[in-house]
């Protein structure tokens, strides 16, 4: 059988992947905001719909006893489609928020289904020299979506409001129906294009046999170190980014809400171009420069500086909630000093997960590391609403810089190789 080309499915099938994750843990927060939900409850609810990348480790490995990953993705791209729709149609309702909340979480799940399926079926058709070479391209469709949902969409919304004259329901349901139209036209798309590996078969193993192999996977995560260690790499993993999960939400609420309200009262145009490319930028700078850095000296060397760069940007919060400038090129800069602080430092979880995840069950061993880290993002991020409505703006950032002192304490009791991370160097002959 003829193998088709790459190029022709790849960045579509990364763009999909993304597409969903940032819709429902960025633009969900935006629309809630903009139809009157308190800071609290949009933390709070908000958060809930991060709970399936948290628990995606647990079904896993159950994909593969029903039908292949090419159906999985499909499927999983036609379900997405159409709870878009769904939120579409529910916004204008009486019951919008239940109704939207549901189809959050539908989209959520089939989003991490689809995110297991899709990296599947890349390892399964391409070949190791092909997986590395077309990486770089998996990625940048994947921020590609994030680029255009938190920049274009929001700023679409903004524009939206502008034209129909304030009504905020009538133009979240037509950003909707529009992500409806192309997730539904992806879903076609993949259905005409994606490859048909003759690898990509259902597994003839029984509920029973991936049951106790999943038990085994979890059994050995946990005891690759002695009970101490492996404390503290759990606190590591959930701690890490402490100070950015109280950030996460309410940095977006802080760009768009009005100055009497503490915010600076951005329109979402310019939060658009600030948060959506600027920032965005930023943190892809950071996280290629991390890279480079370890590449080359190693983890243990960078690590303190790049715990620095992770925590201490966070004061241009601090600065812009006292100053209320909400200059735009004030704030793009800001927000770029604290993304790529935000994209150095997050080197060092990444790596540290790859370092511990090392040996049997390499890529679920990393799938349950992710998972972790992920439930303490979500967990803070729940409370950060209802902090932030107890004390204002301005003592909630001061807060979270207080709370960099976790990072760096969870950070201290690491052990580290102090060749983890570099690249080996050839042998001369």
């Amino acid at each position: 059988m003829k193998k088709r080309n790459p190029w022709a499915w790849i960045p579509t099938l990364y763009f999909a992947e993304g597409l969903p994750n940032i819709i429902v843990t960025g633009l969900s927060v935006v629309m809630y905001m903009q139809m009157g939900l308190s800071d609290t409850e949009v933390g709070l609810f908000t958060g809930w719909l991060a709970l399936p990348w948290v628990i995606k480790p647990l079904w896993s490995p159950f994909i593969d006893l029903l039908k292949t990953k090419r159906w999985w993705v499909l499927a999983m791209q036609a379900l997405i489609g159409a709870a878009l729709a769904g939120i579409a149609f529910a916004i204008p309702t009486d019951f919008w928020f239940q109704a939207t909340m549901c189809l959050f979480f539908l989209i959520a799940f089939c989003s991490a289904t689809h995110d297991i399926s899709a990296d599947g079926f890349y390892m399964i058709e391409l070949d190791d020299h092909n997986q590395a070479k077309y990486v770089g391209l998996r990625n940048t469709f994947y921020r590609l979506a994030i680029i255009f949902v938190n920049g274009m969409l929001v700023s679409l919304a903004g524009i939206l409001q502008v034209m129909f004259r304030g009504q905020i329901r009538f133009t979240w349901a037509l950003i909707f129906y529009g992500l409806a139209g192309l997730f539904i036209g992806l879903w076609l798309y993949h259905s005409r294009f994606m490859p048909r590996p003759a690898e990509d078969v259902q597994t003839r193993r029984t509920v029973k046999e991936v049951t106790a192999e999943l038990k085994n996977m979890f059994v050995t995560f946990f005891r690759k170190f002695d009970r101490r260690g492996t404390l503290i790499v759990m606190l590591f993993l959930l701690l890490y980014r402490f100070p950015e999960a109280l950030l996460n939400t309410m940095t977006k609420t802080f760009m768009l809400r009005h100055n009497y309200a503490g915010g600076l009262g951005l329109s979402p145009q310019e939060y658009g171009l600030a948060n959506g490319t600027v920032g965005l930028i930023g943190l892809l700078l950071g996280g290629i420069i991390g890279g480079i850095l370890v590449s080359r000296d190693g983890m243990k060397r960078w690590l303190w500086p790049m715990v620095c760069a992770i925590t201490l940007p966070d004061v241009v919060y601090i600065y812009l909630s006292y100053s209320l400038n909400s200059n735009l090129i004030v704030v793009s800069s800001c927000l770029f000093v604290e993304q790529f602080g935000y994209g150095l430092g997050f080197t060092v979880l990444t790596l540290y997960m790859l370092y511990y995840s090392q040996g049997k069950y390499k890529t679920s061993h990393y799938s349950i590391c992710t998972g972790i880290s992920y439930l303490g993002l979500m967990l803070p991020g729940m409370l950060s609403g209802y902090i932030k409505d107890m004390v204002g703006y301005r003592m909630f950032f001061i807060i979270v810089m207080a709370c960099c002192v976790i990072t760096f304490a969870v950070t201290a009791f690491l052990k580290i190789d102090p060749e983890f991370g570099k690249k080996e160097k050839s042998s001369k002959g």
